[in-house]
């Protein structure tokens, strides 16, 4: 996807996010993150969309301490009701920072990708969407994802966050976890060891193998919906172990 398919995909994404919080309480429980109410959810990514706007708007090079953070993010209010404007109004100053900023823009970021603008608009396009799913899941109504940007999403978790996790994903002999998108036909085969893990978009037999649309697969590699409807063969303890040490946390 183009920076500018990431942008729109923020917009879209927020923009739900925010319906789905302006329409449920923000005491509701939030069943995809366990432990947390709606209000915690939004004042979260309120706080990474601000933090996000601070490396693109200031150019900055280094990683922001938790004093600046205090210093330069907006808090949360403290009134429920001023909340959901909150959130909109840090997501609408992120979505021009990134509209705004020149390609040649550079600025910290903690993975790989081919500019530091493409990163950001591309994690924040994922971190409002799965967080969206989260706001939804509180309602229950769930908004299907573009089969393309699931797919996106998809590598971004697989290429860009695991090979940040290796030493927890690999296992003590060499096991494979298959995914195929039943609606687009991408496939991912992910190869684990006592050394590294591998991630291609090869088929083949593996040790367990996952059909379902990409969106489904999205949501799943996520831990936001659990294997019920979906088809799984194989080895579904392979499974549980990639989902159980393949969870991307703040820190």
């Amino acid at each position: 996807m183009e920076i500018a398919e990431h942008i729109a995909a923020l917009r879209r994404e927020g923009g739900l996010l925010a319906g789905a919080a302006d329409g449920t309480s923000m005491d509701a429980a939030v069943p995809t993150c366990p432990g947390w109410v709606l209000r915690d959810l939004v004042r979260h990514v309120g706080m990474v969309h601000r933090w996000a706007t601070v490396y693109l708007g200031q150019c900055r090079m280094t990683v922001l301490t938790e004093d600046e953070e205090r210093e330069q993010l907006e808090p949360a209010p403290d009134g429920d009701d001023r909340l959901v404007d909150w959130y909109r109004a840090g997501h609408a100053v992120l979505v021009d920072a990134l509209s705004d900023a020149p390609a040649d823009l550079e600025c910290w970021h903690f993975m790989p990708a081919p500019s530091p603008l493409a990163f950001w608009a591309r994690r924040q396009a994922h971190e409002a969407a799965i967080h969206r799913v989260d706001a939804e899941s509180a309602s229950g109504r769930l908004t299907p994802f573009d089969p393309a940007f699931a797919v996106d999403g998809i590598d971004e978790m697989l290429n860009g966050f695991m090979p940040r996790r290796v030493k927890r994903l690999r296992t003590e002999r060499p096991r494979s976890l298959y995914l195929h998108a039943t609606d687009t036909g991408d496939d991912w085969l992910i190869r684990l060891d006592p050394r590294q893990v591998r991630v291609s978009n090869e088929t083949g037999p593996a040790d367990c193998a996952v059909h379902a649309t990409a969106g489904e697969l999205y949501v799943l590699l996520w831990n936001r919906r659990s294997t019920d409807g979906l088809r799984v063969d194989g080895d579904d303890e392979l499974l549980a172990h990639w989902r159980d040490n393949a969870q991307v946390r703040w820190s």
